[in-house]
Protein backbone atom coordinates (compact mmCIF):
# COMPACT_ATOMS: atom_id res chain seq x y z
CA UNK A 1 0.00 0.00 0.00
CA UNK A 2 1.47 3.36 -1.04
CA UNK A 3 1.81 6.29 1.38
CA UNK A 4 1.95 9.09 -1.23
CA UNK A 5 0.13 10.07 -4.42
CA UNK A 6 0.86 12.44 -7.26
CA UNK A 7 -1.57 15.37 -7.42
CA UNK A 8 -2.29 18.12 -9.89
CA UNK A 9 0.14 21.01 -10.23
CA UNK A 10 -0.84 24.03 -8.12
CA UNK A 11 -0.70 27.59 -9.34
CA UNK A 12 1.38 28.71 -6.37
CA UNK A 13 4.85 30.01 -5.54
CA UNK A 14 6.90 29.19 -2.45
CA UNK A 15 8.64 31.88 -0.40
CA UNK A 16 11.53 31.05 1.94
CA UNK A 17 10.10 32.80 5.00
CA UNK A 18 12.60 31.05 7.27
CA UNK A 19 14.12 33.11 10.10
CA UNK A 20 11.64 35.94 9.60
CA UNK A 21 9.26 33.84 11.71
CA UNK A 22 11.25 34.87 14.81
CA UNK A 23 12.97 38.04 13.57
CA UNK A 24 9.77 39.95 12.75
CA UNK A 25 8.04 39.52 16.15
CA UNK A 26 11.26 40.47 17.94
CA UNK A 27 11.68 43.57 15.75
CA UNK A 28 8.14 44.51 16.78
CA UNK A 29 9.00 44.27 20.47
CA UNK A 30 12.22 46.19 19.93
CA UNK A 31 10.19 48.89 18.15
CA UNK A 32 13.10 49.58 15.80
CA UNK A 33 10.88 50.95 13.06
CA UNK A 34 9.05 53.31 15.42
CA UNK A 35 12.23 54.58 17.06
CA UNK A 36 13.84 55.32 13.70
CA UNK A 37 10.75 57.19 12.49
CA UNK A 38 10.62 59.14 15.74
CA UNK A 39 14.07 60.61 15.15
CA UNK A 40 14.80 60.33 11.42
CA UNK A 41 12.79 62.51 9.07
CA UNK A 42 11.40 61.08 5.85
CA UNK A 43 11.29 62.96 2.57
CA UNK A 44 7.73 64.12 1.92
CA UNK A 45 8.07 62.83 -1.65
CA UNK A 46 9.14 59.36 -0.46
CA UNK A 47 6.80 56.40 -0.85
CA UNK A 48 8.03 54.70 2.33
CA UNK A 49 9.35 55.98 5.64
CA UNK A 50 12.93 55.43 6.81
CA UNK A 51 11.83 53.17 9.66
CA UNK A 52 10.27 50.67 7.27
CA UNK A 53 13.19 50.71 4.84
CA UNK A 54 15.89 50.35 7.50
CA UNK A 55 14.11 47.77 9.67
CA UNK A 56 13.74 45.65 6.53
CA UNK A 57 17.45 46.15 5.85
CA UNK A 58 18.23 44.97 9.40
CA UNK A 59 16.22 41.80 8.76
CA UNK A 60 18.01 41.30 5.46
CA UNK A 61 21.46 41.68 7.01
CA UNK A 62 20.62 39.06 9.63
CA UNK A 63 18.88 36.58 7.33
CA UNK A 64 21.11 36.89 4.28
CA UNK A 65 23.89 39.51 4.29
CA UNK A 66 23.94 40.57 0.65
CA UNK A 67 24.87 43.78 -1.11
CA UNK A 68 22.31 46.58 -1.15
CA UNK A 69 21.69 45.93 -4.82
CA UNK A 70 20.52 42.40 -3.94
CA UNK A 71 18.08 43.25 -1.13
CA UNK A 72 15.15 43.39 -3.57
CA UNK A 73 15.79 39.78 -4.63
CA UNK A 74 15.96 38.67 -1.00
CA UNK A 75 12.71 40.47 -0.14
CA UNK A 76 10.91 38.74 -2.99
CA UNK A 77 12.32 35.29 -2.23
CA UNK A 78 11.60 35.51 1.52
CA UNK A 79 8.20 37.21 1.50
CA UNK A 80 9.56 40.25 3.35
CA UNK A 81 7.89 42.43 0.71
CA UNK A 82 4.47 41.31 2.02
CA UNK A 83 5.35 41.92 5.68
CA UNK A 84 6.71 45.42 5.12
CA UNK A 85 4.30 46.29 2.32
CA UNK A 86 7.13 47.37 0.02
CA UNK A 87 7.24 45.99 -3.54
CA UNK A 88 10.66 44.46 -4.34
CA UNK A 89 11.23 46.84 -7.26
CA UNK A 90 11.09 49.73 -4.76
CA UNK A 91 14.00 48.29 -2.77
CA UNK A 92 16.76 49.48 -5.08
CA UNK A 93 20.16 50.44 -3.72
CA UNK A 94 19.46 54.13 -4.38
CA UNK A 95 16.43 54.17 -2.04
CA UNK A 96 18.31 52.18 0.59
CA UNK A 97 21.28 54.54 0.28
CA UNK A 98 19.11 57.63 0.77
CA UNK A 99 17.61 56.06 3.91
CA UNK A 100 21.14 55.43 5.22
CA UNK A 101 22.01 59.08 4.50
CA UNK A 102 19.11 60.28 6.65
CA UNK A 103 19.86 57.77 9.39
CA UNK A 104 23.47 59.03 9.62
CA UNK A 105 22.37 62.39 11.04
CA UNK A 106 20.71 60.68 14.06
CA UNK A 107 22.68 57.44 14.34
CA UNK A 108 23.84 57.85 17.94
CA UNK A 109 20.44 59.02 19.16
CA UNK A 110 18.57 56.17 17.45
CA UNK A 111 20.95 53.51 18.74
CA UNK A 112 20.78 54.92 22.28
CA UNK A 113 16.97 55.12 22.25
CA UNK A 114 16.84 51.55 20.97
CA UNK A 115 19.18 50.45 23.77
CA UNK A 116 17.11 52.21 26.44
CA UNK A 117 13.86 50.77 25.09
CA UNK A 118 15.28 47.23 24.88
CA UNK A 119 16.74 47.42 28.38
CA UNK A 120 13.42 48.61 29.79
CA UNK A 121 11.30 46.19 27.75
CA UNK A 122 13.45 43.15 28.58
CA UNK A 123 14.63 44.17 32.06
CA UNK A 124 18.33 44.54 31.28
CA UNK A 125 20.32 46.76 33.70
CA UNK A 126 22.96 49.16 32.40
CA UNK A 127 25.01 49.31 35.59
CA UNK A 128 27.86 47.05 34.38
CA UNK A 129 29.09 47.19 30.80
CA UNK A 130 31.96 45.42 29.10
CA UNK A 131 33.77 47.47 26.50
CA UNK A 132 35.88 46.05 23.68
CA UNK A 133 36.93 47.61 20.35
CA UNK A 134 37.51 45.67 17.15
CA UNK A 135 38.45 46.61 13.61
CA UNK A 136 36.55 46.28 10.35
CA UNK A 137 38.51 46.05 7.12
CA UNK A 138 37.50 47.79 3.91
CA UNK A 139 38.49 47.65 0.29
CA UNK A 140 38.51 50.53 -2.12
CA UNK A 141 40.01 53.99 -1.98
CA UNK A 142 37.32 55.92 -0.06
CA UNK A 143 38.87 59.16 -1.24
CA UNK A 144 36.25 61.18 0.67
CA UNK A 145 37.32 59.68 4.00
CA UNK A 146 39.00 62.27 6.22
CA UNK A 147 40.29 62.45 9.78
CA UNK A 148 37.48 63.78 11.93
CA UNK A 149 37.50 66.33 14.72
CA UNK A 150 37.51 65.34 18.38
CA UNK A 151 34.38 63.82 19.90
CA UNK A 152 34.94 65.85 23.07
CA UNK A 153 35.95 69.52 22.90
CA UNK A 154 36.00 72.35 25.43
CA UNK A 155 34.72 75.86 24.79
CA UNK A 156 35.23 78.43 27.55
CA UNK A 157 35.97 75.53 29.89
CA UNK A 158 32.66 73.82 29.09
CA UNK A 159 32.64 70.25 27.78
CA UNK A 160 30.92 69.56 24.46
CA UNK A 161 30.30 66.02 23.20
CA UNK A 162 29.74 65.83 19.45
CA UNK A 163 27.56 63.14 17.89
CA UNK A 164 24.94 62.53 15.18
CA UNK A 165 25.13 65.16 12.43
CA UNK A 166 27.68 67.18 14.44
CA UNK A 167 30.24 64.36 14.14
CA UNK A 168 31.82 63.23 10.89
CA UNK A 169 32.10 59.51 10.11
CA UNK A 170 35.10 57.62 11.40
CA UNK A 171 38.13 57.92 9.17
CA UNK A 172 38.59 54.86 6.93
CA UNK A 173 42.38 54.78 6.87
CA UNK A 174 45.44 52.61 7.37
CA UNK A 175 45.62 51.13 10.84
CA UNK A 176 47.95 48.92 12.83
CA UNK A 177 48.67 45.55 11.24
CA UNK A 178 47.28 42.48 13.08
CA UNK A 179 46.92 38.77 12.39
CA UNK A 180 43.89 39.35 10.15
CA UNK A 181 44.85 42.85 8.97
CA UNK A 182 47.92 42.95 6.71
CA UNK A 183 50.12 46.03 6.77
CA UNK A 184 48.46 48.89 4.91
CA UNK A 185 44.88 47.65 5.44
CA UNK A 186 42.17 50.30 5.49
CA UNK A 187 39.94 50.05 8.52
CA UNK A 188 37.77 51.67 11.14
CA UNK A 189 37.42 50.52 14.74
CA UNK A 190 34.08 49.76 16.34
CA UNK A 191 33.67 49.83 20.12
CA UNK A 192 30.83 47.87 21.67
CA UNK A 193 29.33 48.09 25.15
CA UNK A 194 27.92 44.74 26.27
CA UNK A 195 25.85 43.61 29.23
CA UNK A 196 26.72 40.11 30.47
CA UNK A 197 24.85 37.89 32.92
CA UNK A 198 23.85 34.24 33.34
CA UNK A 199 21.89 34.39 30.07
CA UNK A 200 24.92 35.43 28.06
CA UNK A 201 25.98 38.70 26.40
CA UNK A 202 23.82 41.49 25.00
CA UNK A 203 25.44 44.36 23.06
CA UNK A 204 23.57 47.58 23.86
CA UNK A 205 25.57 50.50 22.46
CA UNK A 206 28.51 51.25 20.21
CA UNK A 207 30.45 53.82 18.26
CA UNK A 208 33.11 54.05 15.56
CA UNK A 209 36.71 55.24 15.82
CA UNK A 210 39.23 56.34 13.20
CA UNK A 211 41.25 53.44 11.80
CA UNK A 212 44.56 54.82 13.10
CA UNK A 213 43.43 55.40 16.71
CA UNK A 214 44.18 53.19 19.72
CA UNK A 215 42.14 51.67 22.54
CA UNK A 216 42.78 54.52 24.99
CA UNK A 217 41.33 57.04 22.55
CA UNK A 218 38.45 54.69 21.76
CA UNK A 219 37.33 54.13 25.35
CA UNK A 220 37.44 57.85 26.08
CA UNK A 221 35.19 58.66 23.12
CA UNK A 222 32.88 55.78 23.98
CA UNK A 223 32.44 56.89 27.58
CA UNK A 224 31.63 60.44 26.47
CA UNK A 225 28.97 59.26 23.99
CA UNK A 226 27.55 56.82 26.51
CA UNK A 227 27.25 59.57 29.12
CA UNK A 228 25.54 61.90 26.66
CA UNK A 229 23.03 59.46 25.20
CA UNK A 230 22.40 56.71 27.76
CA UNK A 231 22.92 58.90 30.85
CA UNK A 232 23.62 56.05 33.30
CA UNK A 233 23.21 56.88 36.98
CA UNK A 234 25.78 54.31 38.01
CA UNK A 235 28.24 52.37 35.93
CA UNK A 236 31.13 49.97 36.20
CA UNK A 237 33.05 49.74 32.92
CA UNK A 238 35.04 46.57 32.26
CA UNK A 239 37.73 46.57 29.57
CA UNK A 240 41.06 45.13 28.46
CA UNK A 241 44.59 46.49 28.89
CA UNK A 242 44.59 48.29 25.53
CA UNK A 243 42.17 50.79 27.07
CA UNK A 244 43.96 51.22 30.40
CA UNK A 245 45.23 54.58 31.58
CA UNK A 246 45.01 56.52 34.82
CA UNK A 247 43.20 59.20 32.81
CA UNK A 248 40.46 56.67 31.97
CA UNK A 249 40.01 55.84 35.67
CA UNK A 250 39.84 59.53 36.53
CA UNK A 251 37.20 60.22 33.86
CA UNK A 252 35.03 57.48 35.32
CA UNK A 253 35.61 58.76 38.85
CA UNK A 254 34.53 62.29 37.84
CA UNK A 255 31.05 60.92 37.06
CA UNK A 256 30.90 58.65 40.09
CA UNK A 257 31.60 55.55 37.97
CA UNK A 258 34.04 52.68 38.49
CA UNK A 259 36.40 50.56 36.43
CA UNK A 260 37.61 46.99 36.21
CA UNK A 261 40.45 46.95 33.70
CA UNK A 262 43.43 44.77 32.96
CA UNK A 263 46.68 46.69 32.66
CA UNK A 264 50.11 46.23 31.04
CA UNK A 265 52.36 44.09 33.22
CA UNK A 266 55.40 46.32 32.76
CA UNK A 267 53.50 49.25 34.32
CA UNK A 268 53.18 47.32 37.59
CA UNK A 269 56.23 45.05 37.55
CA UNK A 270 58.05 47.14 40.18
CA UNK A 271 55.01 47.07 42.48
CA UNK A 272 54.82 43.29 42.11
CA UNK A 273 58.52 42.88 42.88
CA UNK A 274 58.25 45.02 46.02
CA UNK A 275 55.14 43.24 47.31
CA UNK A 276 55.84 39.71 46.09
CA UNK A 277 57.12 38.26 49.34
CA UNK A 278 54.15 39.58 51.34
CA UNK A 279 51.35 38.84 48.86
CA UNK A 280 48.59 36.59 50.20
CA UNK A 281 47.33 34.34 47.43
CA UNK A 282 43.86 32.81 47.34
CA UNK A 283 42.46 30.40 44.81
CA UNK A 284 39.80 32.05 42.61
CA UNK A 285 36.35 30.49 42.37
CA UNK A 286 36.15 31.26 38.65
CA UNK A 287 36.61 28.30 36.33
CA UNK A 288 36.14 28.12 32.57
CA UNK A 289 33.44 25.85 31.16
CA UNK A 290 36.15 23.40 30.10
CA UNK A 291 37.60 23.27 33.62
CA UNK A 292 34.11 22.74 35.06
CA UNK A 293 33.66 19.85 32.64
CA UNK A 294 36.99 18.29 33.61
CA UNK A 295 36.07 18.38 37.27
CA UNK A 296 32.55 17.00 36.88
CA UNK A 297 33.56 14.27 34.42
CA UNK A 298 36.62 13.08 36.35
CA UNK A 299 38.73 13.86 33.30
CA UNK A 300 42.41 12.92 33.37
CA UNK A 301 43.28 16.25 31.71
CA UNK A 302 45.00 18.87 33.92
CA UNK A 303 42.77 20.78 36.32
CA UNK A 304 43.95 24.37 35.95
CA UNK A 305 43.07 27.23 38.28
CA UNK A 306 43.66 30.93 39.05
CA UNK A 307 45.12 32.50 42.19
CA UNK A 308 44.55 36.10 43.29
CA UNK A 309 46.42 38.56 45.49
CA UNK A 310 45.34 42.15 46.22
CA UNK A 311 47.37 45.31 46.81
CA UNK A 312 45.92 48.73 47.55
CA UNK A 313 47.69 51.31 45.43
CA UNK A 314 47.60 55.05 44.73
CA UNK A 315 47.79 55.83 41.00
CA UNK A 316 48.88 59.20 39.63
CA UNK A 317 48.17 60.70 36.22
CA UNK A 318 51.43 61.77 34.61
CA UNK A 319 50.44 65.22 33.31
CA UNK A 320 47.90 66.52 35.82
CA UNK A 321 49.49 64.75 38.83
CA UNK A 322 45.94 63.91 39.93
CA UNK A 323 45.69 60.72 42.00
CA UNK A 324 43.13 57.96 42.47
CA UNK A 325 42.87 55.07 44.93
CA UNK A 326 42.70 51.64 43.35
CA UNK A 327 43.11 47.97 44.05
CA UNK A 328 45.62 46.03 42.00
CA UNK A 329 44.56 42.40 41.72
CA UNK A 330 47.52 40.24 40.74
CA UNK A 331 46.45 37.06 38.96
CA UNK A 332 48.36 33.81 38.57
CA UNK A 333 47.14 31.24 36.05
CA UNK A 334 48.55 27.73 35.99
CA UNK A 335 47.30 27.31 32.40
CA UNK A 336 48.82 30.60 31.22
CA UNK A 337 52.13 29.67 32.77
CA UNK A 338 52.25 26.47 30.71
CA UNK A 339 51.20 28.22 27.51
CA UNK A 340 53.76 31.02 27.89
CA UNK A 341 56.58 28.58 28.51
CA UNK A 342 55.57 26.35 25.60
CA UNK A 343 55.44 29.31 23.24
CA UNK A 344 58.77 30.67 24.47
CA UNK A 345 60.44 27.28 24.08
CA UNK A 346 59.02 27.00 20.57
CA UNK A 347 60.63 30.32 19.63
CA UNK A 348 63.90 29.38 21.37
CA UNK A 349 64.05 26.09 19.46
CA UNK A 350 63.35 27.87 16.17
CA UNK A 351 66.12 30.43 16.70
CA UNK A 352 68.56 27.84 17.99
CA UNK A 353 67.92 25.63 14.97
CA UNK A 354 68.76 28.49 12.60
CA UNK A 355 71.86 29.43 14.60
CA UNK A 356 73.14 25.85 14.58
CA UNK A 357 72.58 25.51 10.83
CA UNK A 358 74.38 28.81 10.35
CA UNK A 359 77.32 27.60 12.44
CA UNK A 360 77.69 24.48 10.29
CA UNK A 361 77.30 26.44 7.07
CA UNK A 362 80.01 28.94 8.06
CA UNK A 363 82.28 26.06 9.18
CA UNK A 364 82.15 24.55 5.68
CA UNK A 365 82.09 27.97 4.01
CA UNK A 366 78.83 27.16 2.30
CA UNK A 367 76.66 29.56 0.27
CA UNK A 368 75.68 32.84 1.98
CA UNK A 369 78.18 32.31 4.77
CA UNK A 370 79.68 35.79 4.61
CA UNK A 371 79.11 38.18 7.52
CA UNK A 372 76.42 40.31 5.83
CA UNK A 373 74.40 37.29 4.68
CA UNK A 374 74.56 35.71 8.14
CA UNK A 375 73.44 38.96 9.79
CA UNK A 376 70.43 39.26 7.47
CA UNK A 377 69.42 35.64 8.05
CA UNK A 378 69.53 35.95 11.83
CA UNK A 379 67.70 39.28 11.74
CA UNK A 380 64.85 37.60 9.87
CA UNK A 381 64.46 34.73 12.31
CA UNK A 382 64.78 36.99 15.36
CA UNK A 383 62.40 39.69 14.14
CA UNK A 384 59.51 40.27 16.58
CA UNK A 385 60.52 37.25 18.68
CA UNK A 386 60.95 38.01 22.38
CA UNK A 387 63.19 34.94 22.71
CA UNK A 388 65.88 36.62 20.59
CA UNK A 389 67.19 38.43 23.66
CA UNK A 390 68.46 35.14 25.12
CA UNK A 391 70.97 34.70 22.29
CA UNK A 392 74.11 36.52 21.31
CA UNK A 393 76.32 35.72 18.33
CA UNK A 394 79.38 36.88 16.43
CA UNK A 395 81.40 36.10 13.31
CA UNK A 396 85.02 35.77 14.45
CA UNK A 397 87.81 35.86 11.91
CA UNK A 398 90.03 32.79 12.19
CA UNK A 399 93.66 33.26 13.14
CA UNK A 400 96.43 31.88 10.94
CA UNK A 401 97.08 29.15 13.54
CA UNK A 402 93.40 28.14 13.58
CA UNK A 403 93.33 27.97 9.79
CA UNK A 404 96.45 25.78 9.78
CA UNK A 405 94.87 23.30 12.23
CA UNK A 406 91.69 22.94 10.18
CA UNK A 407 91.12 19.55 8.54
CA UNK A 408 91.53 19.34 4.82
CA UNK A 409 88.22 20.30 3.15
CA UNK A 410 86.26 17.70 1.22
CA UNK A 411 85.83 17.91 -2.53
CA UNK A 412 83.78 20.97 -3.48
CA UNK A 413 84.36 22.68 -0.12
CA UNK A 414 86.61 25.58 0.82
CA UNK A 415 88.53 26.38 3.96
CA UNK A 416 86.51 28.73 6.19
CA UNK A 417 87.76 32.21 6.98
CA UNK A 418 85.46 32.83 9.97
CA UNK A 419 83.95 30.97 12.86
CA UNK A 420 80.32 31.51 13.84
CA UNK A 421 79.74 31.45 17.59
CA UNK A 422 76.60 31.91 19.65
CA UNK A 423 75.62 31.71 23.32
CA UNK A 424 72.38 31.20 25.20
CA UNK A 425 71.92 33.24 28.40
CA UNK A 426 69.95 31.15 30.91
CA UNK A 427 70.08 33.92 33.52
CA UNK A 428 67.87 36.15 31.39
CA UNK A 429 65.55 33.19 30.76
CA UNK A 430 65.23 32.48 34.49
CA UNK A 431 64.54 36.13 35.15
CA UNK A 432 61.66 36.08 32.67
CA UNK A 433 60.29 32.75 33.89
CA UNK A 434 59.60 34.17 37.34
CA UNK A 435 56.76 36.22 35.81
CA UNK A 436 55.24 33.43 33.69
CA UNK A 437 51.50 33.04 34.25
CA UNK A 438 51.09 36.40 36.00
CA UNK A 439 48.80 39.23 34.93
CA UNK A 440 46.85 41.92 36.75
CA UNK A 441 43.60 43.84 36.97
CA UNK A 442 43.16 47.37 38.27
CA UNK A 443 39.83 48.30 39.82
CA UNK A 444 38.34 51.37 41.47
CA UNK A 445 35.26 49.48 42.70
CA UNK A 446 35.06 49.99 46.50
CA UNK A 447 35.93 46.94 48.56
CA UNK A 448 32.47 46.86 50.16
CA UNK A 449 30.91 46.55 46.68
CA UNK A 450 32.94 43.67 45.36
CA UNK A 451 35.61 41.26 46.53
CA UNK A 452 38.64 40.56 44.37
CA UNK A 453 37.21 37.14 43.60
CA UNK A 454 33.84 38.47 42.39
CA UNK A 455 35.47 41.27 40.35
CA UNK A 456 37.80 38.77 38.69
CA UNK A 457 34.79 36.67 37.69
CA UNK A 458 33.16 39.75 36.16
CA UNK A 459 36.34 40.57 34.29
CA UNK A 460 36.59 37.05 32.82
CA UNK A 461 33.15 37.65 31.26
CA UNK A 462 35.05 39.97 28.94
CA UNK A 463 35.49 36.87 26.77
CA UNK A 464 31.89 37.37 25.65
CA UNK A 465 32.82 40.75 24.16
CA UNK A 466 35.43 39.08 22.00
CA UNK A 467 32.82 36.51 20.95
CA UNK A 468 30.48 39.31 19.87
CA UNK A 469 33.24 41.02 17.93
CA UNK A 470 33.80 37.82 15.97
CA UNK A 471 30.09 37.69 15.23
CA UNK A 472 30.15 41.34 14.19
CA UNK A 473 32.54 40.59 11.36
CA UNK A 474 30.49 37.62 10.18
CA UNK A 475 27.36 39.53 9.06
CA UNK A 476 29.65 42.08 7.41
CA UNK A 477 31.18 39.38 5.22
CA UNK A 478 29.94 41.35 2.21
CA UNK A 479 32.27 44.32 2.39
CA UNK A 480 30.34 47.57 1.91
CA UNK A 481 32.53 48.76 -0.96
CA UNK A 482 29.39 49.54 -2.95
CA UNK A 483 28.41 52.27 -0.47
CA UNK A 484 31.13 54.64 -1.72
CA UNK A 485 30.41 57.30 0.92
CA UNK A 486 31.94 57.04 4.42
CA UNK A 487 28.62 58.33 5.84
CA UNK A 488 26.75 55.35 4.41
CA UNK A 489 29.43 52.98 5.65
CA UNK A 490 29.05 54.38 9.15
CA UNK A 491 25.25 54.15 8.99
CA UNK A 492 25.47 50.50 8.00
CA UNK A 493 27.88 49.81 10.89
CA UNK A 494 25.41 51.37 13.36
CA UNK A 495 22.59 49.30 11.90
CA UNK A 496 24.78 46.23 12.32
CA UNK A 497 25.03 47.01 16.04
CA UNK A 498 21.22 46.86 16.09
CA UNK A 499 21.44 43.53 14.25
CA UNK A 500 23.80 42.19 16.92
CA UNK A 501 21.45 43.43 19.62
CA UNK A 502 18.58 41.52 18.02
CA UNK A 503 20.70 38.41 17.50
CA UNK A 504 21.79 38.08 21.12
CA UNK A 505 18.44 39.22 22.49
CA UNK A 506 16.76 36.28 20.78
CA UNK A 507 18.79 33.63 22.59
CA UNK A 508 18.53 35.60 25.82
CA UNK A 509 14.71 35.49 25.69
CA UNK A 510 14.74 31.77 24.99
CA UNK A 511 17.09 31.02 27.87
CA UNK A 512 15.16 33.23 30.30
CA UNK A 513 11.92 31.39 29.56
CA UNK A 514 13.37 27.96 30.35
CA UNK A 515 12.54 26.28 33.67
CA UNK A 516 15.38 26.17 36.20
CA UNK A 517 15.73 22.41 35.84
CA UNK A 518 16.09 22.53 32.04
CA UNK A 519 19.00 20.44 30.66
CA UNK A 520 22.32 22.27 30.51
CA UNK A 521 22.44 21.90 26.73
CA UNK A 522 19.09 23.64 26.31
CA UNK A 523 20.15 26.42 28.67
CA UNK A 524 22.97 27.16 26.22
CA UNK A 525 20.67 27.33 23.19
CA UNK A 526 21.99 29.90 20.71
CA UNK A 527 20.28 32.14 18.18
CA UNK A 528 21.98 30.14 15.45
CA UNK A 529 20.16 27.01 16.63
CA UNK A 530 16.84 28.87 16.76
CA UNK A 531 17.22 30.31 13.27
CA UNK A 532 18.28 26.94 11.92
CA UNK A 533 15.03 25.41 13.19
CA UNK A 534 13.09 27.71 10.83
CA UNK A 535 15.40 27.28 7.86
CA UNK A 536 12.86 25.34 5.79
CA UNK A 537 9.70 27.20 6.81
CA UNK A 538 7.93 28.71 3.80
CA UNK A 539 4.86 30.58 2.60
CA UNK A 540 2.67 29.80 -0.39
CA UNK A 541 1.59 32.58 -2.74
CA UNK A 542 -1.37 32.08 -5.06
CA UNK A 543 -2.13 34.45 -7.90
CA UNK A 544 -5.69 35.36 -8.81
CA UNK A 545 -7.48 38.18 -10.61
CA UNK A 546 -7.78 39.93 -7.23
CA UNK A 547 -4.04 39.85 -6.60
CA UNK A 548 -1.72 37.63 -4.59
CA UNK A 549 -2.99 35.51 -1.72
CA UNK A 550 -0.38 34.58 0.91
CA UNK A 551 -0.92 31.41 2.91
CA UNK A 552 1.38 30.26 5.74
CA UNK A 553 2.34 26.60 5.83
CA UNK A 554 1.99 24.45 8.91
CA UNK A 555 4.64 24.79 11.62
CA UNK A 556 6.55 21.76 12.80
CA UNK A 557 6.28 20.74 16.42
CA UNK A 558 9.75 22.12 17.16
CA UNK A 559 8.91 25.45 15.52
CA UNK A 560 5.66 25.78 17.50
CA UNK A 561 7.46 25.03 20.75
CA UNK A 562 10.16 27.63 20.05
CA UNK A 563 7.58 30.34 19.29
CA UNK A 564 5.65 29.45 22.44
CA UNK A 565 8.85 29.52 24.48
CA UNK A 566 9.65 32.98 23.13
CA UNK A 567 6.09 34.21 23.51
CA UNK A 568 5.96 35.19 19.82
CA UNK A 569 3.02 35.22 17.47
CA UNK A 570 2.94 32.61 14.72
CA UNK A 571 3.60 33.54 11.06
CA UNK A 572 -0.14 33.10 10.43
CA UNK A 573 -1.00 35.62 13.15
CA UNK A 574 1.63 38.08 11.89
CA UNK A 575 0.41 37.89 8.31
CA UNK A 576 -3.21 38.20 9.40
CA UNK A 577 -2.40 41.42 11.26
CA UNK A 578 -0.42 42.93 8.38
CA UNK A 579 -2.36 41.88 5.30
CA UNK A 580 -6.06 42.37 4.46
CA UNK A 581 -8.30 39.33 4.36
CA UNK A 582 -8.63 37.74 0.92
CA UNK A 583 -12.03 38.47 -0.72
CA UNK A 584 -14.47 35.54 -0.93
Amino acid sequence: MTFAWYGNQLDAESRDFGALAVIVPLLERMNLEGIINQHVSTDEQADFDCGSILSLLVAARLCNPVALSKVDDWAKQSGADFLWGIPPEKLNDDRLGRALDRFFSQRHTVLACLALHVCKEFDVPLTELHYDPTHLLFEGAYENAEARDEVVTYEAGEERIHSDDALAPAHITKGRATDDAPKGSRMVHVGLATHVDEYGPLPVFGHTIDGNQNGRKAVGEHLALLRKHLKPRELTMISDRGTFSVGHLLRLKADGFHAICSAPWDDFRDLFDKQRKTLKWKKATYLSMEQHRRRTSNSELPQEHYELAVVKHLLQEHKSKETIDARVIFVFSTADQKVVRQQRQKHIDRIQDVLEKTRKNVARRGPHSDTDSVARRIARVCASKEAAKYFSWNMRKLTAKEKKNLPKPSAGERLPTHKFEYTFDRKILKKDEQYDGYSLIVTTVPQNRGSADSLFTKFKEQNYSEQINRGFKGPLAVRPVFLHKPERVESLVFLMIAVLMLYYLLQRLYRQALPEDAPQKEQRTTTRTILQAFKDYSLLVYRSRCGQEVQPTQLTRQQREILQQLGFRSPAQILKSRLPRAPD
